[in-house]
Formats: C-alpha cells, structure tokens, sequence
C-alpha cells in the first residue's frame, strides 16, 4: 500500500517556496502534469493508493480531476475520490482511493473539527466480519480538532478486525488523541516511524499507514512523491484471502 500526500501537483522544495511559489496555489502553471506523471508511475508499483490534497478538478490544475488522472496513467480500475474543500472553483481539495480490486461500498464522511472541509473516505473489500477496511483521511494541524476527528474515526472503524488508516495526520504517531484512536479499534502504532516531512530533509513523522493487529505488515519505507513537500509512505501488508471475499 501507499499513502501520498501530493500537494495538488505543485513543488515545494524548500520553506521559501511556500512564499515564493505561493501562485502555484492558485493557478495552472509550472510543472503539475509532470508531477502527477510522476506520482503515477510511483503509484502504479502498488495494489492500493491513498491520495491526499488531490485537487478535484478546480482552476489550479486546470480542471483537471487529479485523482483520475493519477488512476488512469497508473492503471488502476478502481478508484474514488472525496472533494473536501473547494475554494470558488480557483482551488479545491480532495482525498483518493485507487484499486486493483474492486471495493464492495464506498463511505465518505465529513470529520468534525474548528474548521470544516476535512474527511475522511472508508472503503470495505469482502464481505463479514473478515472483510477488509481500508480509511484515507487527511487530519487538522490543531491537536483539538484531531482528537475529534480521531475519536469520529474510531467510531467508524470499531467493528473490524481487518483495517488500514492511511493519511495525513499532522501529528506523530504518540501524541495523547491518537491513543483514543488505538483504544477504540483494532488499530495499533507503528512498530517504527519514518519521517516523511519536510520531504527535502525529512525530520518529522507525520504521514502514516496504520494496521490492525492481526494484519501482518513489513517494510515501511518513505519515498518520494514527485515534488511534494511530503514524501510518500509505502507499506508491505499481508491481506488473507478471505478479507476479499465476495459472497456470490
């Protein structure tokens, strides 16, 4: 699995350009096609994706829904997408799925917070108590409005044994509201954390691929997310067969 952070396509390699290519923001312009080619060609070595700040087809990528691009140049089947945040059309924001396997149902939930315009996109393979959940959520910079959204979350993803939160967490793995994440679900910590943040010289854990215990995993590796100034986190996770299987 891998959880991407792609920043709509634009490139920021170091904290000025958080000013100096503030346009970018704003505006079709500079390299994003490229960018998401990228991210494509990164994408497309995995069997699941979790896409956050993808924009949804607004003025900054030139109407471009990044999600499905991403999923078409990568060859994926399957994917879905949950615009968030939509600035008058000039800028938008989303989360995305992509699948080889065909997800059984599809949940988009709106997360609670100071601030509105985040969620979280649930996707379930398989059917019964063994089938496989998989959630992208991208969370707020704010530890109150985390713990919201992680106590939110952990409502949702309570009942099953076989889940994966994947994101955007703004938070490392031990801070005090992720623990009411762990609590109420089958979720535990990573067993040891990468930094993934800032990309061009990566200090902090904040991107994550959470596991249910009884899903053997392997291999947590950071890689790179075409300019992104959050590298991209892979994940080798061992899905038992009947996790996708489908009643009929």
């Amino acid at each position: 699995m891998l959880s991407a952070n792609i920043q709509a396509g634009s490139s920021t390699r170091r904290y000025s350009d958080y000013v100096m290519r503030s346009w970018s923001h704003a505006l079709p312009l500079g390299a994003k096609r490229s960018s998401l080619d990228a991210i494509a060609q990164l994408a497309g070595a995995h069997d699941l994706v979790g896409l956050q700040e993808a924009d949804p087809g607004s003025l900054r990528s030139g109407f471009t829904n990044q999600t499905h691009y991403v999923a078409e140049r990568a060859g994926f089947n399957y994917w879905t997408h949950q615009p968030n945040r939509m600035v008058a059309r000039v800028a938008g924001s989303a989360l995305g799925l992509l699948s080889r396997v065909e997800p059984v149902s599809i949940e988009n939930h709106a997360l609670p917070g100071r601030l509105g315009g985040r969620g979280v996109l649930v996707a379930r393979f398989g059917e019964g108590d063994d089938g496989l959940v998989v959630a992208v959520a991208h969370l707020s910079l704010g530890a109150g409005s985390r713990l919201l959204q992680l106590g939110f979350i952990g409502e949702v993803l309570a009942p099953y044994r076989h889940a994966v939160l994947m994101g955007d967490f703004n938070c490392v793995p031990d801070v005090p509201e992720m623990e009411l994440l762990y609590k109420r679900t089958y979720l535990r910590p990573p067993s040891f954390c990468v930094p993934t943040f800032p990309s061009w010289k990566p200090k902090r854990a904040i991107d994550h691929i959470l596991v249910s215990e009884d899903l053997r995993h392997e291999n947590a590796r950071a890689l790179p997310a075409a300019f992104s100034d959050h590298l991209a986190l892979a994940l080798d996770i061992h899905v038992p067969d009947q996790a996708l299987r489908t009643v009929g």
